[in-house]
């Protein structure tokens, strides 16, 4: 019989390389729901770049970390 191959799970991305991020990175990095990074997006809280023709938002790193330092001093 053959041997079965164990599924390897893939690593998670360095996000400090990135420049823009996916909503679900973004939560990562912010340590929230992703679901509470589209809700802040939606108010205007995060600034979101839309790209595609699908309309899926990207987050830029470094706006993302100066919200957490802003965010952080309250």
């Amino acid at each position: 019989m053959g041997r079965r191959k164990e599924a390897v799970k893939p690593s998670k991305p360095d996000l400090s390389r990135k420049i823009m991020l996916r909503a679900g990175e973004a939560a990562q990095l912010l340590g929230v729901h992703v679901n509470t990074v589209r809700r802040w997006s939606d108010k205007g809280i995060l600034r979101a770049y839309y790209i595609g023709s699908r309309g899926d938002r990207r987050f830029r790193r470094m706006e993302l970390e100066s919200f957490l330092r802003q965010r952080r001093r309250t």
